[in-house]
């Protein structure tokens, strides 16, 4: 389970060749709004040997403009110019940062399954929330609430209410219990309000508790 970022021009082939080696795609769309280029994000689900899995995966890449080769280890002397812990106060759930981004996941307290099998926060299933320092205190926060259907409007009109835009509202799978919905968002502004308005936004889901 995951999802493939690709170009425009890319979404045909990349189908066709997931297709071929059952590889099924269970959603196509974007995640953000006003991006350049063109991002589109296509979501794929397989079950069965891993390694004909990665192959087939791997075949679809070849089509692709990815970078297949081992990246580059992220500096650890890059300064991050905001302040974290309150951040991760505000939010009620700590985070960790990677490669300039500080990332945070809030999961469900719901069990969620797809064919009867559990599927585990890590595989895509907790809300993702990432913060980049804009400067000035200000950063530019994406990512996704997952959300059953009634915590759908709550939350946009949480997000909405504090500045954060609302790009995305969605699917990214095709049998799982309790049906899902995945929202994006998109805003660049005082780090400290935004962190306020996810917080506004997670109070009213289903996720473990967050502190005072």
């Amino acid at each position: 389970m995951g999802d493939l970022v690709l170009a425009e021009e890319e979404v045909g082939p990349v189908m066709r060749k997931l297709e071929e080696g059952d590889i099924s795609v269970t959603a196509l769309h974007n995640h953000l709004a006003m991006e350049s280029p063109r991002v589109m994000y296509m979501h794929i689900n397989a079950h069965g040997d891993p390694n004909k899995i990665a192959s087939a995966i791997r075949a679809a890449f070849a089509l692709t403009k990815t970078p297949m080769g081992v990246p580059a280890p992220a500096s650890d002397n890059t300064p991050f110019d905001l302040d974290t812990t309150t951040i991760a106060k505000t939010l009620g759930t700590p985070g960790k940062l990677t490669a300039g981004v500080y990332q945070v996941n809030v999961p469900r307290i719901d069990r969620i399954s797809e064919n009867g099998m559990e599927v585990p926060a890590s595989m895509g299933v907790a809300t993702a929330i990432n913060f980049q320092p804009t400067g000035g205190g200000k950063a530019a926060v994406t990512g996704d609430f997952v959300m059953t259907a009634d915590e759908v409007n709550p939350v946009i009109r949480a997000l909405t209410s504090h500045g954060i835009a609302v790009t995305a509202v969605h699917s990214h799978m095709l049998d799982e219990t309790p049906k899902l919905f995945f929202m994006h968002y998109w805003a660049n502004a005082n780090a400290s309000e935004l962190a306020a308005g996810l917080r506004a936004a997670l109070d009213r889901m289903n996720v473990k508790k967050a502190t005072p």
